[in-house]
């Protein structure tokens, strides 16, 4: 068995400086980070205090940086977005501000244009099944359940 590497805060630390300035991070990344490190509680916080007070990592940045790629990159809607930053701990506020990133008229030409797209792609003859697997792919990308359902009527008569 190998044997782990240890590290001292000081160490720990420009480590943790190089992962936030590569990407954007938020608190419960860093932390399971310092965690696998097997540092010490006292050394972890220690560490995250210092990395705020440098600006190093910004929950509102990280937010903010995550929603845009998301929207952008993944096309994900609010609904996926809201609940993948619930599971990174993000607060609410810090969520709805960040939410705030996304233009409407963007939001609505990427939806429209996601679901054209798909219901192009769609082979099913049924339109119940046609219509439920139109749906599916909207909500599992976290579109709004108006939205889709307004589509699917619009799009699959």
């Amino acid at each position: 068995m190998i044997p782990r590497k240890t590290y001292t805060v000081d160490e720990a630390q420009k480590r943790l400086e190089r992962y936030c300035v590569y990407q954007e991070r938020c608190h419960k990344e860093v932390t399971q980070k310092l965690y696998e490190m097997k540092m010490i509680p006292e050394a972890r916080d220690k560490i995250i205090v210092h990395l705020l007070q440098h600006n190093f990592l910004n929950e509102e940045r990280f937010a903010r940086v995550f929603v845009r790629g998301k929207f952008r990159i993944k096309k994900w809607g609010k609904q996926r977005i809201q609940l993948e930053l619930k599971r990174k701990d993000i607060n609410k506020t810090i969520i709805s501000i960040a939410l705030k990133e996304i233009d409407m008229n963007d939001y609505f030409d990427t939806f429209n244009t996601l679901a054209e797209k798909k219901t192009a792609t769609l082979r099913e003859t049924n339109i119940q099944k046609k219509r439920k697997k139109l749906a599916d792919y909207l909500f599992y990308r976290g579109w709004e359940s108006q939205l889709v359902y307004d589509k699917i009527r619009e799009l699959i008569p």
